[in-house]
């Protein structure tokens, strides 16, 4: 069994790796298209999340950029990803425009923290702390 892995693709604190088996009978794209939505879903991914280009994702697993290509206009489709031309492809936002704000808000203050190099459980606690007082 050959399975392709990307590099681990860490944006912020999160690491996430495309994974492509090419013994599977299952086509690449619904591989890595489901790869994608499940990792959103369960918040591996979160809204603001850029992923790879297309080029480089494509060079990284050994498949044709279409493939990769495809999977992101599919998944742009759905709502789950938006793609904003030489800016790149990042995970959407959902919900009801609370919801969105508060994930767009989430993801500003996981940037400024990174670039503070405060830790996650630090991070959190500061969290906690703002929205108890």
């Amino acid at each position: 069994m050959v399975v392709k892995t990307s590099n681990d693709y860490a944006d912020g604190m999160t690491a996430f790796s495309f994974r492509l088996d090419d013994a599977s009978p299952v086509d690449k794209n619904v591989q890595l298209h489901t790869q994608i939505q499940e990792a959103v879903k369960n918040g591996t991914l979160a809204a603001g999340t850029k992923l790879p280009t297309v080029r480089a994702l494509a060079t990284e697993l050994g498949v044709a950029p279409y493939t990769i290509a495809r999977v992101y206009r599919q998944l742009e489709d759905l709502g789950v990803l938006e793609t904003h031309g030489r800016n790149g492809t990042i995970v959407s936002t959902f919900g009801d425009d609370s919801q969105q704000q508060a994930q767009l808000a989430a993801r500003a203050y996981a940037d400024r923290i990174r670039a503070l190099g405060v830790s996650a459980d630090e991070a959190l606690s500061l969290v906690k702390s703002a929205l108890h007082s």
